[in-house]
């Protein structure tokens, strides 16, 4: 059974029809093609069209949707031969960052992404995906070797924020971050960033200094959650902050990969299939797939200094402020 959020009430009665008449006609003499085909088809097109409007916070729920796929999810359908390497070398592992070699269409590359967990234990395991200073610096780590190795690297990223507890913070968590996206701009090696589910603020960032920078159609990149930024504008007096807040916020934030593309901040929208990547792991790789390896080949014709110089230039752009004159 699929995980339906609130907006996909409609299609999932249908789908639970569907479901139903499909255990009443199994191993029975009945002919329910017809109905099933009708009910498919009207469900098809339901999803469609709640798809075809939805809400920045309707793609922040999707892109946090327990059945999304994960970073070793998409090692599985789209790399060979991963080799998983763990630790930092100062202070422990970090499950919340996978990272090791593995090799794509063929070629060796890094890989390294954002875990969230799928069981309870897991989800504990891995901090929800969000990572303590140890996974950052394994991050760098396996960046630094790749590079020594002249091997691209992939990132994928999907975290709603680097772990803000006392412990690592006291461990260097800021730190860590800003070492990344100092040393990122250094890397003379292509680094290909794909944004799959959330990308929560400086611990996506962290991963995401990057000479193509991908969001998958129905993911999010801002610097603070809508519920943050919610609580921060409109939270007094002890008030419980509303939903209609939380949708003013990612309104506001211009979070959706939609907008992020008009503003130039991403280069590519990967399309998922109708009703989100959950719904098709396949499908969805494919798509992935597809636009990395396209980027890979532009990349890898590149030399070393070019790519420094072109993937500086390109954040140095973003950002720009207007000032409003008035007169008195």
């Amino acid at each position: 059974m699929h995980y339906y959020l609130d907006f996909e009430r409609p299609v999932a009665e249908l789908e639970t029809k569907i479901e139903e008449l499909k255990r009443l006609a199994d191993g029975k003499d009945m002919n329910i093609t017809a109905e099933l085909k009708k009910l498919e088809k009207k469900a098809k097109d339901l999803r469609a069209d709640i798809f075809s409007k939805i809400t920045p916070w309707q793609k922040t729920l999707i892109a946090r949707h327990p059945e999304r796929p994960y970073t070793l999810d998409y090692i599985k359908l789209l790399m060979e031969d991963f080799v998983e390497l763990h630790g930092d070398r100062r202070f422990a592992d970090d499950p919340a960052i996978v990272a090791g070699f593995a090799k794509f269409q063929g070629m060796p590359a890094a890989v390294i992404g954002h875990q969230k967990g799928r069981s309870t234990k897991d989800r504990i395991e891995r901090n929800f995906g969000q990572p303590n200073p140890e996974g950052y610096r394994k991050a760098l780590r396996v960046m630094k070797l790749a590079e020594r190795l002249g091997r691209p690297i992939f990132t994928f990223i999907d975290t709603p924020g680097a772990y803000p507890g006392i412990g690592a913070e006291e461990r260097g968590q800021a730190e860590a971050i800003a070492r990344n996206l100092l040393d990122m701009f250094t890397i003379k090696t292509p680094i290909i960033a794909t944004v799959i589910g959330e990308g929560g603020s400086g611990g996506a960032l962290a991963l995401a200094v990057a000479d193509a920078v991908l969001m998958l159609e129905h993911s999010v990149y801002s610097v603070i959650s809508p519920e943050g930024c919610a609580a921060i504008l409109w939270k007094k007096n002890g008030t419980e902050v509303t939903q209609g807040e939380y949708e003013k916020a990612s309104e506001a934030l211009k979070m959706t990969a939609q907008d992020l593309y008009r503003f130039g901040i991403i280069d590519e929208i990967i399309p998922e299939p109708v009703g989100g990547a959950h719904r098709d792991y396949q499908e969805t790789a494919k798509a992935v797939e597809k636009v990395l390896k396209q980027r890979l080949v532009e990349l890898m014709k590149k030399p070393a200094d070019k790519l420094i110089e072109e993937r500086y230039a390109k954040f140095k752009l973003m950002g720009r402020a207007a000032e409003e004159q008035t007169t008195s």
